[in-house]
């Protein structure tokens, strides 16, 4: 049997049963990775033999597992997969990480990403790009791209991501998985390395929804090392199964069925709307009015928080140090200016410019601030739409996954990928996305599904039972 292409919950039956042992399910995993990672290029690190002892947990009985390559792993390289943070080794686990050891999980690799997650196609890596387990020539979408596209190339259980503005849920929808970004605040960031601090989140990626509930029973929980973090109990997120949708009211955004979109993602939604129509639910278009200030919104508010997190990494305390051959000014700038130049990618030092010319004198009012209280309007769109309705489905994406090198030299174009996926992380509430459909060239559809904020278990009730009513989710890449 190919364990390796099981989902996690069928594993913990087999492991339960005591049919396989977690050495022989990490073994599957491992040649797999072996045999796979050489075409899709979706780890930066693996780690290919088991270590039992170092997992104390049994809820997760050594069930493998693959992290994102920006959450801190302790003793372990964490790059964020970018030149300026080579050789660096956090001295501490990440909390989601403490939270998975404590389970029972097993590490088995870290996953490519963009460059400090900027970006929406994994290309923006220093170690080259990921590819789409469903086309080679295609990008797996960002920047949680090398989770999505271990998950989808079966070189994976299940896997860790981060989103601030779709990067868990549009590579989850090019690559044909599940991917949810939760609620601000319902999973600690304590060991991420920060992005934009007020839209980040970790969430996980997984091959179904009853595995996305399960991985995100265990990482979520209020966290004291995390000043953002909610202190609020966790359900079972997995006991949402067990409702149905009859009666639930579903809103449907006229706004994001714009010009753009392809034609082959439109029809695989509103064949969703119908399967979901036929399982109860009831639909009605609605309008979110400042949804169209929203990508401009977040490449303001994002990439001036990027600026200001990304200040630290100088060359003086960890990472890459880099002098010129020829002194320019005094040592201390010139190592200054040599490491950041050498050890930013294209797509980092563009962020970070644009956030730092919205924060300098004279135009912060005009740019971050201004973009803060639209901001503000886009929540208080969603807020008046869930005080009538129980959720909203929209795309993920706007298309299908593009061909590697497609919109590189396009940054602009690039940017609107995430059109319908920035909506809400500035909003800060949850939103999922799961398959259905596939493209006429067989890419995976995503369909995206938001709630307000804490109600992960209404998402999770209504994309189970549209996945048990679909097969999207059991097709499988052949590699």
């Amino acid at each position: 049997m190919n364990f390796n292409e099981l989902t996690a919950h069928e594993i913990l039956d087999l492991l339960k049963s005591k049919k396989v042992t977690a050495t022989e399910i990490y073994s599957s995993v491992s040649r797999a990775i072996e045999k796979r990672d050489p075409k899709i290029k979706g780890y930066v690190r693996t780690k290919t033999a088991f270590d039992e002892s170092e997992y104390s947990g049994t809820t997760l009985q050594g069930i493998p597992i693959s992290i994102k390559d920006n959450i801190c792993i302790k003793d372990t390289p964490v790059t964020c997969s970018s030149h300026i943070l080579e050789g660096f080794k956090p001295p501490y686990d990440a909390t989601v990480i403490q939270r998975l050891r404590q389970a029972g999980a097993s590490i088995i690799g870290q996953t490519n990403m963009d460059e400090f997650a900027f970006g929406s196609s994994t290309e923006n890596s220093y170690y080259g790009p990921t590819k789409n387990p469903w086309d080679l020539s295609c990008v797996p979408g960002g920047s949680s791209g090398g989770s999505a596209a271990v998950v989808g190339g079966n070189e994976a259980i299940w896997s860790l991501g981060s989103d601030t503005g779709g990067s868990i849920r549009q590579p989850a929808s090019f690559c044909g998985v599940v991917g949810m970004k939760p609620t601000y605040g319902l999973v600690s960031r304590f060991g991420l390395i920060a992005f934009a601090s007020s839209l980040d989140q970790i969430g996980p990626i997984t091959k179904d929804v009853r595995d996305n509930a399960l991985l995100l029973s265990i990482i979520a929980g209020h966290d004291e090392n995390d000043s953002t973090s909610a202190n609020i109990s966790i359900p079972d997120y997995t006991q949402a199964f067990t409702k149905d949708i009859e009666g639930l009211k579903i809103a449907v955004p006229k706004e994001y069925f714009i010009k753009g979109m392809e034609k082959d993602v439109e029809s695989a939604i509103r064949e969703a709307r119908e399967t979901l129509k036929k399982l109860g639910a009831t639909f009605k278009e609605v309008s979110l009015p400042h949804t169209e200030y929203a990508v401009a919104t977040y490449y303001i508010v994002a990439t001036a928080e990027a600026s200001s997190n990304l200040a630290r990494f100088d060359g003086v305390e960890y990472g890459l140090r880099a002098f010129p051959e020829k002194s320019r000014r005094t040592p201390l700038i010139d190592m200054y200016e040599e490491t950041r130049d050498k050890g930013f990618g294209n797509e980092a030092k563009r962020r970070m410019m644009l956030g730092t010319y919205s924060l300098s004198a004279g135009y912060y009012d005009a740019y971050y601030l201004r973009g803060q209280k639209v901001r503000t309007l886009i929540k208080n769109d969603f807020d008046k739409v869930f005080n009538e309705f129980d959720a909203v489905i929209s795309p993920t994406a706007p298309t299908t996954a593009f061909k590697i090198g497609e919109k590189a030299s396009d940054p602009l174009s690039m940017y609107l990928s995430d059109i319908y996926t920035i909506s809400a992380n500035l909003a800060g509430i949850p939103a999922l996305s799961l398959p259905c459909g596939f493209s006429k060239n067989n890419l995976p559809v995503g369909l995206q599904i938001m709630s307000k904020p804490f109600n992960e278990e209404m998402i999770y009730r209504i994309a189970y039972r549209y996945e048990q009513s679909t097969d999207w989710h059991k097709r499988k890449v052949s590699l």
